[in-house]
């Protein structure tokens, strides 16, 4: 269906269409991919095209070898197989993997010689892109490290949808196409470089790649910090930024700011069919976020540069050194890098590596021990706190606005915190109705009732659930009210709260036994703000 998908909705010319196939492995006594060639052969013969098979091996062969009248080319397992571990030598028992088949475009471009003699379709000269491929997942390795059959195979396909456009427009450059073009042409006015100068070709790139991404993770909820996703966004941004200054367009003005408006274009082009990327309040959430972060930076890096010249003036910065300056002063090693070939100072590259190995490792260990849904413990104060959580949520999109999300949360046994989505501080007299509906609801005694449904159902039902997290086909989902509900007949539709939420709660808002009070509203980052509530 892909080679359908391409030739005939698409409309991409088959002649300008190659595949590569697994070649085999005899030392594993797995075969060569007879059965996708022969498919391969038969799609293209529908289209008139007699594809020869040509055996290639490894990438080096085929600079050695060369294309000939080939359309099918066999390569070895280390481009034409895939597993998590690589190659099939260092597949772990139990692990499961297979041969793949890769779809590559001609630009019909000249082959550059620096690559290599020949051209082929796994060259880097530029003339070939892989536009899609299908992993066939058949095997698993044994523990006396052969490879058997699974009993269960299946196909996983990948197909690049911005290389495909490129294919489609016949650019080889992904980057020319429509998707970043107003980007770049925005960067190349105010900049005054040019894109196809090799000393700037990359930090156009840079900048329209990574502002794409921020703006739709910022659309999504994310804000930058110095954990988790907010980390992702916080790079994301500051690295487009160091190569906003590359191209001299560092700004002291938002309004004139190069990624504020590479940001801008992004909502533009897309808010159309993203709906988190639509209105005043996400406008001005993502512009302030970019503009904020990219203010951050530029003090980062001053205080940064001072402490890369204290240490550069000993002509060698150690592993520790270069990791302080990252970790500490936030300092990127990029950045420390491009300063210490510049001067010609050592550096030790592979130490540092190893120094952010060991953080990683300490980081992951220390995620693996947090509770789930930002709970503190399990004890009967925290799991009455939970549950108001969840009257506070739906009684700020009700004073609020629907905008408000929830983007973060941690519940003690001592008080609740909820990070939510929202551009204003809050004034007392909204405050003040947050509390009164929360305590309303007490005051009703409304029924808590526990459910597992369709994720489906529960996502028609407008059930709020938590950013970033994965659900299976069936979720749990616990709704607040209304009188008479109950685990039989949840009464979703009269319900004032229904939330995705693996629990613990209470039973019945009565149990909440106290005065819901807000103790403290205050920004945490551009467009979120933070509450901390007690019951009293």
């Amino acid at each position: 269906w892909f080679f359908e998908f391409l030739t005939d909705e698409i409309g991409l010319d088959p002649t300008k269409l190659y595949v590569t196939v697994f070649v085999g492995d005899e030392k594993n006594n797995i075969p060569r991919d007879t059965e996708s060639a022969a498919i391969w052969k038969r799609l293209f013969a529908v289209k008139g095209i007699d594809a020869q098979e040509v055996v290639i091996g490894s990438e080096a062969d085929g600079y050695r070898k060369g294309m000939g009248s080939g359309r099918i080319f066999y390569y070895d397992a280390k481009k034409n197989w895939w597993s998590r571990a690589g190659v099939p030598e260092n597949m772990p028992a139990g692990e499961p993997g297979g041969p793949d088949s890769e779809v590559f475009y001609d630009f019909g471009l000249p082959h550059d010689s620096k690559f290599g003699l020949e051209c082929h379709p796994n060259c880097d000269c530029g003339r070939f892109l892989e536009i899609g491929n299908s992993v066939f997942m058949q095997y698993i390795k044994k523990e006396d490290g052969s490879f058997a059959l699974l009993p269960k195979q299946n196909v996983d396909f990948g197909g690049g949808l911005e290389r495909i456009a490129a294919a489609s427009e016949g650019n080889s450059d992904v980057f020319s196409i429509d998707a970043f073009r107003d980007i770049i042409g925005l960067l190349i006015h105010f900049s005054g470089k040019a894109y196809d100068d090799s000393r700037y070709t990359r930090s156009f790139r840079i900048i329209a790649d990574h502002v794409r991404a921020a703006t739709f993770m910022m659309g999504d909820g994310v804000t930058p910090s110095n954990t988790e996703r907010g980390y992702v966004l916080r790079r994301l941004i500051r690295r487009a930024a160091q190569h906003a200054m590359k191209l001299s367009v560092g700004d002291k003005d938002k309004g004139d700011s190069m990624l504020v408006r590479a940001a801008i274009m992004t909502i533009e082009k897309y808010k159309d069919s993203y709906q988190e990327l639509e209105g005043e309040e996400a406008y001005r959430t993502i512009t302030d976020m970019v503009w904020n972060e990219e203010k951050q930076f530029a003090h980062t890096l001053d205080r940064g540069m001072r402490e890369f010249e204290r240490v550069a003036a000993t002509g060698h910065i150690d592993a520790s050194e270069a990791y302080t300056l990252f970790t500490t002063h936030g300092f990127p090693f990029e950045m420390t890098l491009e300063l210490a070939e510049e001067r010609n100072i050592d550096i030790d590259e592979e130490g540092f590596k190893r120094e952010m190995k060991k953080h990683q490792d300490i980081s992951r260990a220390g995620s693996e021990q947090k509770f789930k849904g930002g709970l503190a413990d399990t004890s009967e104060k925290t799991t009455r706190l939970h549950t108001a959580h969840h009257l506070l949520l739906k009684a700020l999109q009700i004073v609020l606005g629907e905008h408000v999300k929830q983007r973060g949360s941690n519940i003690t046994q001592e008080r609740l915190r909820i990070d939510f989505s929202h551009g204003e501080k809050m004034t007392k007299e909204q405050i003040a109705e947050v509390e009164r509906i929360v305590n309303e609801k007490i005051q009703e005694a409304l029924p808590v009732t526990h459910s597992t449904i369709k994720k489906e159902d529960a996502e028609n039902l407008g059930a709020q659930r938590e950013f970033g997290a994965k659900y299976p086909d069936m979720v749990s989902v616990y709704s607040v009210g209304p009188s008479g509900a109950s685990a039989e007949n949840p009464k979703f539709d009269k319900a004032f709260s229904i939330e995705f939420c693996g629990g613990p709660h209470v039973t019945n808002t009565s149990a909440l036994n106290g005065v819901f009070k807000i103790q403290k509203e205050e920004a945490v980052a551009a467009g979120i703000r933070r509450i901390k509530a007690v019951l009293q």
